[in-house]
């Protein structure tokens, strides 16, 4: 078979939905399946993918034409996901519709999907994971569709403070100077989702809250959603507390990764205890994502199999 293929587009709007913006989807595709994409007046034309390659162009590009005529021009996340080794998931039960959104999300593998469902199905839900598999941005997503669509009151973000030896009493500035650096990366994954206008409107109603988890003592979060990140660097005692925060109608998504402690040692990570202990208790939800749910860079997921090579010599 020829490792070759030109798909012909009588339709300029189809061909123009389906290349995507600056033929973004064609680049999202040709960095999936190899090969040279290239496209001439109405054909897009695939070369040097082998038999493989070619194939599964063909099947991408047929999916692809039959939702633009539709009317359902996909995402440059969609594709990724059409184009990588799994199929993107059921779209009406894992795609993530966030209000005055950029797009919808899409999840990038059977594991997010998996996640996004755990999430809507629990009112406690764990994403364990390594860094780039989309457990903190996938919580922000969902957790943004529950606040803007009005089904959760206000998003409350929080953080153990234990990363790099630093602690607050010893960093400058008030509270907020000191823990915006240490959420700063929950607020990256919000700007990729929704106009910086959508979030300081949020912040102007205070329909979202920062907190510090050893700042949490005491409270009951109703009818909210909290995002507990980096739950790897909680003690028992701090996890403990957390999950005995939330009240009636909130939902509580904890996110970590179980290979990047920064406890000291000989002090146990609440996230492994959680794991251990909780995992058999009905209405929670535990979801594991793997190094091929990485969805960064390319490179860091060969980075992550280096690691964990390493570990296991």
């Amino acid at each position: 078979m020829d490792d070759s293929i030109t798909i012909v587009l009588d339709n300029r709007d189809i061909l123009s939905g389906v290349c995507g913006a600056n033929d973004g989807n064609l680049k999202v595709i040709e960095g999936s399946l190899g090969g040279r994409i290239a496209t001439r007046g109405n054909e897009i034309r695939l070369e040097g993918a082998g038999d493989a390659g070619v194939q599964r162009f063909k099947t991408v590009m047929d999916t692809l034409i039959a939702r633009v005529r539709e009317g359902n021009y996909p995402s440059p996340d969609y594709v990724r996901a059409l184009a990588g080794e799994e199929a993107p998931a059921d779209e009406e039960e894992a795609v993530i519709h966030i209000p005055h959104g950029f797009s919808r999300v899409y999840p990038r593998s059977k594991n997010q999907a998996a996640y996004i469902r755990g999430m809507r199905s629990a009112d406690i839900s764990f994403g364990v994971g390594p860094a780039g598999t989309g457990k903190t941005y996938l919580a922000i997503a969902e957790a943004l569709r529950l606040v803007l669509s009005k089904k959760q009151r206000k998003l409350v973000l929080t953080r153990p403070v234990v990363e790099a030896g630093e602690s607050l009493g010893f960093l400058p500035g008030d509270l907020a100077q000191k823990i915006n650096p240490y959420l700063r990366p929950l607020y990256d994954a919000m700007e990729s989702l929704v106009p910086y206008e959508v979030i300081h409107r949020m912040e102007e109603t205070r329909a979202i809250e920062i907190a510090p988890l050893a700042y949490m003592r005491g409270r009951s979060l109703n009818d909210c959603v909290v995002i507990l990140d980096e739950a790897q660097n909680t003690t028992k005692e701090q996890m403990k507390m957390f999950l005995t925060r939330i009240g009636q109608g909130a939902r509580a998504m904890i996110t970590g990764d179980t290979t990047q402690i920064d406890l000291p040692k000989r002090v146990d990570s609440g996230l492994l205890h959680a794991v251990s202990l909780l995992s058999n208790v009905e209405g929670l939800n535990f979801s594991w994502l793997h190094t091929g749910d990485v969805v960064r860079n390319p490179l860091i997921k060969k980075i992550i199999q280096a690691y964990d090579n390493e570990e296991k010599k």
